[in-house]
């Protein structure tokens, strides 16, 4: 029971989160641009608007809201959906994914603290929960404060990931709105498309804190 008065309402959000975003990208994926230009168009126009047409390409990759920047190959993917469609929610996704090309080409710090912490981030993620449960059998204390210290990295990545996310959209907008490839009208329904989207990140990072409030709680010997 105390485990699930800390996750709970996480777990209610991320279900709300997943819904939502789904929900959001199909209704504005039936909504097209009155420019009728596909998330391609938009992509490598921000790209050659920001001197980066040379630098990041944009490519097709399959599967639903696959949509990701690669930095290392620095080249923007855009799933079927996005890739070849003029809808709204499709230049909305898009023009994020640039959204992150161009914090990478800036150098934005919560972009290259979290490119960072991938490797120690990835090795705590699959690591800190089953040192907890052993810590937890044997009831060694100091086992369970080495998966907590661990869990700590994961939730760290995904608190560094909510301004990362954040920017790359309100860097959307922007771009956007100043090359002219929506109309005023169409600025907040992209809007809607991405804070869906952000949602979900939220909705991650609240259930890792959650989690970690719980495992301090048994480090701290306050559950029974």
């Amino acid at each position: 029971m105390t485990y699930l008065i800390f996750i709970l309402p996480a777990l209610i959000l991320s279900f709300y989160a997943q819904i939502k975003v789904k929900s959001t990208f199909s209704k504005y994926s039936q909504v097209r641009s009155s420019r009728a230009y596909t998330g391609a168009d938009v992509a490598t126009t921000i790209l050659r608007r920001n001197g980066m047409s040379g630098q990041v390409a944009v490519e097709a990759v399959a599967g639903s809201l696959s949509d990701h920047y690669d930095p290392g190959a620095k080249t923007v993917r855009l799933s079927e959906d996005v890739y070849g469609s003029n809808s709204i929610a499709a230049i909305g996704v898009a023009a994020h994914e640039v959204g992150h090309a161009i914090q990478h080409n800036l150098q934005y710090g919560p972009l290259e603290l979290r490119h960072k912490m991938v490797p120690v981030t990835n090795f705590a993620s699959s690591a800190s929960f089953p040192i907890l449960l052993l810590g937890l059998f044997l009831q060694q204390i100091d086992l369970i404060f080495i998966g907590i210290i661990l869990f700590s990295a994961v939730v760290l990545f995904h608190v560094v990931t909510l301004p990362v996310e954040f920017n790359a959209s309100r860097r959307a907008v922007v771009q956007l709105a100043d090359a002219g490839l929506v109309s005023n009208e169409e600025i907040p329904l992209v809007k809607k498309v991405l804070g869906a989207a952000a949602l979900t990140y939220v909705a991650a990072a609240l259930s890792a804190i959650a989690n970690l409030l719980y495992y301090l709680l048994i480090f701290m010997g306050g559950d029974d």
